[in-house]
């Protein structure tokens, strides 16, 4: 799939997400990657449950969200019917939110600041809930978007873990719309590679299949399945 290519595919979920699931596989195979190696995250952020059953039905289980408070009003219903659903937050997250978040999802990728480390570490230990914690580098450094300055991530993930006893599983980034990605994508990969973590989360519907050739493990593709919103 090339960058110019991947717009939404259709507007039958159903189908834009078996065509989604074709470009992952042939972009693990190119990048002769396992498929299983990469999570489709389905990010349903402001589509309803009328929208969202259809991809269930499918078979899709992974879910991304942005908001708390949006997931909070839609997922419960549907989780109490599809249990084995897995939530992901892919959005900014508040510190007064980090109760419900940790009750909610299974893996929050935003992670970004020391007020959301020790928010998390007390709901975590509170709770005896362990979603897995992606931090977010701000790979283009841009002042209006959230996330780590690749400079300082280094320092900030040792400080995960040494002062606020969390386990990391991985980085996350979203690269400025206006640059090419597969620069940010390696150095997020890079940074990751230096810090022993495994899991990558970056990708989304224009340009997944790079995220893939260099290193995605969880790509988040909302539009090619859903439409536009």
């Amino acid at each position: 799939m090339t960058e110019k290519s991947a717009a939404p595919i259709t507007g039958d979920s159903p189908n834009a997400l078996a065509s989604v699931e074709a470009e992952i596989a042939r972009a693990c195979k190119d990048a002769r990657r396992d498929r299983s190696s990469v999570t489709l995250i389905a990010v349903s952020k402001t589509f309803d449950a009328s929208a969202i059953t259809p991809v269930i039905a499918a078979g899709q289980r992974v879910f991304g969200e942005n908001r708390v408070q949006e997931a909070k009003g839609k997922w419960p219903a549907l989780t109490s019917v599809y249990p084995d659903i897995a939530l992901h937050l892919i959005g900014p997250l508040q510190s007064n939110k980090a109760k419900e978040a940790v009750a909610l999802f299974d893996a929050i990728h935003s992670v970004d600041r020391p007020s959301i480390c020790q928010a998390l570490a007390k709901e975590i230990e509170s709770q005896k809930k362990r979603p897995h914690l992606f931090v977010q580098i701000n790979t283009g450094e841009e002042p209006q978007k959230a996330g780590v300055a690749p400079g300082e991530a280094d320092a900030f993930l040792a400080s995960c873990r040494d002062t606020y006893g969390l386990t990391i599983s991985g980085l996350m980034c979203i690269p400025p719309v206006d640059e090419p990605p597969a620069a940010h994508f390696a150095l997020t990969a890079k940074i990751a590679e230096r810090n022993g973590l495994k899991n990558l989360s970056m990708g989304m519907s224009a340009d997944f299949a790079t995220a893939i050739m260099l290193g995605a493990t969880h790509v988040r593709v909302g539009s090619a399945i859903f439409g536009h919103r």
